[in-house]
């Protein structure tokens, strides 16, 4: 009866449904601070270091970052606490309606 049980028990957790997985969102961060063509380096190396982004484009020109991440593991508070910390505050851009 145990081994009964104990089989069931197994098909009832390999049957259930694997856990939605989160959507990548896409985020542009204003990041006014930049003053020289070596920034948008910095500003990678420290978006791609927070778990969870998976792409990262910096514009010099236009002083943005363009950041790809699972929404279930980082936030856009964590991306822009590294661009502080790396010593170029940013901020998200809201796009105009």
């Amino acid at each position: 009866m145990r081994i009964l049980l104990s089989i069931a028990a197994a098909l009832a957790f390999l049957a259930a449904p694997a856990p939605a997985s989160a959507a990548p969102r896409t985020v542009t961060l204003s990041v006014p601070g930049m003053t020289c063509a070596a920034c948008p380096i910095t500003i990678k190396k420290a978006l791609l270091k927070v778990a969870g982004v998976q792409k990262v484009e910096v514009s010099y020109e236009k002083l943005e970052a363009v950041v790809t991440f699972d929404d279930a593991k980082t936030n856009v508070g964590a991306l822009t606490n590294a661009t502080k910390r790396a010593g170029y505050p940013s901020s998200e851009t809201v796009a105009a309606p």
